[in-house]
């Protein structure tokens, strides 16, 4: 956290924060909450590709179910879920996530062109009042 000293009067040496100036300090990471709590959320384009690099593993159980959702009533058949190479991690939890979805059709790495064993494309099932 950043400070200013305060020239008080003689004497006092006293630390001015952020808070002590009607300010909010900018969040950090390991002070009991996370980082970046009361920022607004950014909007993603439901356009059927979804990259994780933007998300914490942590926001996933909700986030894949959500997105997936939101794709199908769309009418989005196919998503791509961009969860990188990294150490297969990550991508487990998204294959964990899509095999319990009963929207889920099938799932599979993708093709060298869609980010090979980086992305997973997710087969839907069409979504409709008689499903």
């Amino acid at each position: 956290m950043q400070s200013r000293r305060n020239k008080g009067s003689p004497g006092t040496d006293r630390t001015r924060t952020a808070a002590d100036q009607g300010q909010r300090p900018p969040p950090e990471v390991g002070e009991g909450g996370e980082a970046g709590a009361g920022v607004e959320p950014v909007r993603q384009p439901i356009d059927g590709v979804l990259d994780l690099h933007t998300f914490r593993p942590s926001e996933l159980g909700a986030l894949l179910p959500e997105y997936i959702g939101e794709c199908q009533r769309r009418g989005l058949s196919q998503v791509r879920i961009i969860h990188g190479k990294g150490t297969g991690t990550l991508r487990t939890t998204v294959h964990s996530l899509l095999q319990r979805d009963p929207r889920v059709l099938s799932y599979a790495l993708a093709d060298a062109a869609g980010g090979g064993w980086g992305a997973t494309v997710a087969q839907l099932r069409p979504s409709g009042p008689d499903r």
